[in-house]
């Protein structure tokens, strides 16, 4: 019989009964009811060509049919306890890998990832830079934070809002400080490689950026820059990743605390 076609579900029923000489004790073990496991032995009688079990006067038992596969059934199904601790495992371990965009993991995500961690000195944490592709396999990636429109193909939820805060120095120059994800139509006197550099710039005083909220909340509070306006653009951060990695316990528990 091929692997595929195996009847997994009739032979945890049959290893059931068989624990128990019983259809009415497997049934409470299985919480169904006793015609259905009857059911199910009946159609793994069928599917094997054999008869697992005759009733006698003293009750349920196997026949030879049934007990000569039985030791076999029950070591298969321990090692199928086996795989699935196995798979467990990485959900449980100690390791998470981030990858985020730089100047997001400077501003905002490493002291939540600090704090984080400080409750739970047994973490490792691994923070790699973002690209323009995600390759979740290849960076044996756990989560991500990236700037977009939407989270794109993966699962994920959107880290603060779509805000978008316009910050300067007192008597800045009224020039503008452009980074390629910015929301401004005006003609940028300089143009830097990402938001968080358009803060830095902004907070040197060569002028105005417009910037993700997120990102300038640490700045705004210090006192570094002051908001001069706001608004609401078209992208915002994102914690991503696929639906495997997304179900993870260890990357949900990350996940509501940085949304929390």
């Amino acid at each position: 019989m091929k692997r595929t076609h195996l009847p997994l579900n009739g032979l945890r029923v049959f290893d059931a009964a068989a624990r128990s000489l019983s259809f009415t004790r497997a049934a409470d073990e299985l919480a169904v009811t006793p015609a259905a496991v009857g059911q199910q032995v009946r159609t793994l009688e069928d599917v094997l060509g054999v008869v697992l079990f005759r009733r006698t006067a003293k009750g349920l038992e196997l026949t030879p049919e049934g007990e000569a596969g039985l030791d076999a059934l029950r070591r298969g199904f321990l090692e199928f306890e086996e795989a699935v601790r196995a798979m467990q495992a990485g959900q449980s371990s100690h390791r998470l890998t981030v990858a985020a965009p730089r100047d997001f993991t400077a501003a905002w995500l490493a002291p939540r990832l600090a704090a984080y961690a400080a409750a739970d000195p047994e973490l490792g944490l691994a923070v790699v830079p973002a690209g323009d592709a995600l390759d979740f396999t290849q960076a044996n990636l756990d989560l991500a934070v990236c700037y977009g429109a939407d989270r794109g193909e993966h699962e994920g939820v959107m880290l603060g809002g779509r805000d978008h805060v316009t910050v300067a120095v007192a008597d800045a120059p009224d020039r503008v400080i452009g980074w390629p994800g910015t929301p401004a139509e005006e003609l940028a006197a300089i143009t830097v490689a990402d938001a968080g550099l358009a803060l830095e710039t902004a907070a040197a005083g060569f002028g105005r950026a417009t910037v993700p909220a997120l990102l300038a909340e640490r700045a705004l509070a210090e006192g570094r820059v002051q908001a001069i306006a706001r608004g609401e653009g078209g992208r915002a951060y994102w914690l991503v990743a696929p639906v495997p990695q997304w179900r993870q316990k260890k990357v949900r528990a990350l996940v509501a605390m940085l949304t929390g």
